[in-house]
């Protein structure tokens, strides 16, 4: 998949926004002060750092990774996985109630500012330390650099359904989406890069619309191999797509923008320590790995996410 990070002096600049630049941002302290040793790691009541994760596997892979790079740090942290979709855990981000979560940069800018026209990373990650300021001016709510790593929705149809509808990319949609029923996630029909957003960059309605709330899992695979549902929605780092054969329709009009994989963290609670670690992390997270994880934790193996973090951390020599 094309690399669509920053080069490093560009994401080292990015950070600086995020956490250096608080009076532009309208952000207070990003947990850093005169004291480093008496930083506040975090609001929590056993004072450690709380990973959350949202409803999917990779996110709960990556949030796994996180709090296992920080406890091998020293830096005290726990996970509360599955907590549900993006509008869930940002309002969970924003009471406090957790610290940090993986995040993938459009989609967290989509959130924070709707109307946002960005599309490349550069654009993205430019655009999103004013839109979090603006979001929620209470939380002071900041990304750190972004990872080399992206995952993002994508449109997928079976081999057959790809012959049969001559289809390579979502224009090709246009003509037949009165015929397909799209599966997704519930929260597709309101998101902009949803169904709004097929409606408006390709003229496409479709004549149905099934809700599968497994994260383009087993189930979501099961409705498009069973013809239940003629186009899903599958995050690109989903080891089905291979393993299936499945068509991943082109996206010229960039309905689906860039995706880095990416911390959002309080900055009152995630000190310096802990975001340079979470940093670390991020330098060495690829898309490949993604995959590699995915396997692991979503095909045959089952592993459980904590295990294959574990792993992963070890190869990368981030164990301690």
């Amino acid at each position: 998949m094309k690399n669509l990070s920053q080069p490093r002096a560009a994401r080292r600049a990015m950070m600086g926004l995020a956490g250096g630049l608080t009076a532009v941002l309208a952000l207070t302290a990003c947990g850093a002060n005169s004291d480093p040793q008496g930083e506040t790691e975090s609001t929590g009541p056993t004072g450690s750092i709380v990973v959350g994760s949202a409803d999917f596997p990779e996110s709960q892979i990556i949030a796994e990774i996180y709090a296992g790079a920080l406890n091998a740090a020293g830096v005290e942290a726990t996970t509360k996985p599955n907590i549900g979709s993006r509008e869930i855990y940002y309002q969970a981000m924003e009471d406090g109630s957790i610290n940090v979560i993986p995040e993938y940069s459009g989609n967290l800018l989509l959130l924070a500012d709707p109307a946002a026209t960005a599309a490349s990373a550069e654009e993205i990650l430019a655009a999103l330390p004013d839109a979090l300021a603006a979001k929620s001016p209470d939380a002071n709510l900041g990304v750190l650099e972004p990872s080399e790593a992206e995952d993002k929705d994508a449109l997928v149809v079976t081999a057959a359904t790809a012959e049969k509808y001559g289809l390579t990319s979502i224009a090709d949609l246009a003509e037949v989406c009165g015929e397909i029923t799209i599966g997704a996630p519930s929260t597709f029909q309101e998101r902009a890069y949803g169904l709004p957003g097929l409606k408006e960059k390709y003229n496409c309605e479709p004549g149905g619309f099934e809700a599968l709330n497994d994260g383009g899992g087993e189930l979501t695979l099961q409705a498009l191999l069973n013809d239940e549902v003629q186009v899903a929605d599958i995050y690109t780092t989903t080891p089905s797509i291979a393993d299936n054969d499945l068509v991943v329709l082109e996206d010229p009009e960039n309905n689906f923008i860039a995706q880095q994989v990416l911390p959002l963290i309080n900055m009152d609670t995630v000190g310096e320590e802990a975001q340079n670690v979470l940093n670390e992390v991020s330098a060495q997270l690829t898309t490949e790995d993604l995959l590699s994880l995915n396997r692991e934790v979503s095909g045959d193996e089952k592993r459980n996410p904590a295990d294959a973090a574990a792993d992963w951390l070890s190869e990368k020599g981030l164990a301690g």
